[in-house]
């Protein structure tokens, strides 16, 4: 087991991080990150010498095509299925207000 982590500690951690809890919070934490940091405690314990460094679990390469544009003729049928449309383009409600007043 790591060292014994303090709630003053977790609390640190925590705010450093931008976070809040009320006591409750930080009695149930402080024993969880304590068993945290004890689990990275054992890893380090392990004899990884001469282990080589693996940088994907299989053996798979991606296989990448030509990324080309087709004509499918498929616009219709595409509009069709969204919820609305204006002068064959799907309409989306705004989410940035450009007006000078703030009024929509």
């Amino acid at each position: 087991m790591a060292e014994k982590i303090d709630r003053q500690e977790v609390q640190h951690v925590a705010n450093l991080a931008k976070l809040s809890f009320d006591d409750q919070a930080l009695s149930k934490i402080t024993p969880q990150l304590e068993e945290i940091i004890g689990l990275f405690t054992d890893l380090q314990k392990v004899d990884t010498d001469g282990v080589e460094p693996m940088y994907s679990p299989t053996t798979e390469v991606n296989v990448m095509r030509e990324d080309k544009g087709i004509r499918s003729n498929q616009r219709e049928a595409l509009l069709k299925n969204a919820p609305d449309t204006q002068d064959g383009l799907i309409k989306v409600p705004a989410i940035i207000d450009e007006s000078e007043d703030g009024d929509k």
